[in-house]
């Protein structure tokens, strides 16, 4: 049945509309101080679990002592990835430079190199030191203290990430603190009547993003123990080291793909090492991140995920590009379940395409009856 748009409609949807663009602007442009307050809330959403564990089930006395508790227990198995993973990595590196070196002195006899050098500056310095005072190197020097400058200010914008950074951890300590009076009392500030809407959205929000985080992590530990038995199999340097680090790269699907970066240097190094051709090293390594992603898209992701998450890979990569350059990073994690939320919603509500029960369900929770109900 086509509904008539009356006047009233439609200046209350252009209010509306009106309202949700200057929302828009006011976030963005202070996007920079809610940020940090974004982040510790998903943070506190995903430590809040292991809080309410240390607890009650572990009967820790008080509720900041357990958020301390909780803060010393994931900040120890994060040091632990970076001591499987840093520490070989800069060993391989010396590793490697160690076998540069002994290559340039056994082939290229970089004493004689540094003789022709020291040489070459003596019969030219009258030349060099005509540049030095041309107009050329002063436009040369002005041209690069600009770019002294910006050094200085991104090591200014690093220690204000670390000031940040604290201030992101100090909001999360006390959103924990209070968690449960802040996810029940947040809905009231909205209208009375709108309350139903926004509730039974953040409870889809709420399942999606539970049902994502805890299926992508089991395909990230699956990949991770994949990739850690084949590199092992292969004899592949770092084999743990690479196999946890791409498992940690797939929380953001198709970031491990990243991972072929330090893959080829690994590979220069064995070559290097042992005398082995470095086009073979690298093609059995890349057979395994062949063989494994195979068995992640055919039979682990399918079972795992199922349908939840069943986007088409360019809705995908389009989803993540643009919550990423949204939210950063944490558009990256949040991407896919907001996603699949809003198709979810287009089709319930614009197309009529949704599913029937989902369609009760949210009518149940908006207050909308249907006439045969009654």
């Amino acid at each position: 049945m086509r509904q008539t748009i009356t006047f009233d409609k439609f200046i209350r949807w252009t209010l509306i509309a009106l309202a949700v663009i200057t929302v828009g602007f006011i976030i963005n442009a202070l996007s920079g101080v809610l940020l940090p307050f974004f982040i510790a809330w998903l943070l506190a959403y995903l430590l809040y679990p292991i809080v309410k564990f240390v607890q009650y089930k572990l009967h820790v006395p008080g509720r900041a002592l357990s958020i301390i508790i909780t803060l010393v227990f994931v900040t120890a198995i994060f040091a632990g990835i970076f001591y499987f993973i840093v520490p070989p990595m800069i060993n391989q590196v010396d590793r490697f430079m160690y076998i540069v070196n002994r290559y340039l002195h056994e082939t290229t006899h970089s004493n004689n190199i540094a003789t022709m050098v020291q040489k070459w500056i003596m019969e030219n310095r009258t030349e060099i030191e005509k540049f030095l005072k041309s107009p050329d190197f002063t436009d040369a020097i002005k041209t690069a203290m600009p770019k002294l400058f910006s050094v200085i200010g991104q090591t200014a914008s690093i220690v204000i990430s670390v000031i940040a950074s604290c201030i992101t951890l100090l909001y999360m300590f006390f959103i924990l603190l209070d968690y449960e009076i802040l996810t029940q009392n947040w809905i009231k500030i909205f209208p009375k009547r709108a309350r139903p809407f926004w509730a039974g959205l953040a409870q889809d929000v709420e399942r999606e993003l539970n049902n994502y985080i805890r299926g992508q992590g089991l395909v990230s530990l699956c990949m991770g123990i994949l990739f850690c038995i084949g590199f092992t199999i292969i004899d592949f340097p770092m084999a743990i080291g690479m196999g946890i680090l791409i498992g940690i790269l797939n929380l953001v699907p198709y970031l491990h793909t990243f991972a072929l970066i330090p893959a080829a240097f690994l590979s220069l190094l064995k070559a290097a090492d042992t005398g082995e051709n470095f086009w073979i090293i690298f093609g059995i390594a890349l057979a395994v991140f062949a063989i494994v992603q195979v068995l992640m898209d055919m039979v682990i992701t399918p079972k795992i995920m199922g349908k939840a998450m069943g986007l088409n890979p360019a809705i995908l990569l389009l989803s993540l590009s643009v919550w990423g350059a949204l939210l950063g990073f944490i558009g990256l994690i949040i991407a896919l379940p907001l996603t699949t939320l809003i198709i979810a919603y287009w089709q319930r509500y614009v197309t009529k395409e949704g599913d029937t029960a989902g369609a009760e369900a949210i009518a149940a929770v908006t207050g909308e009856k249907k006439e045969d109900e009654k």
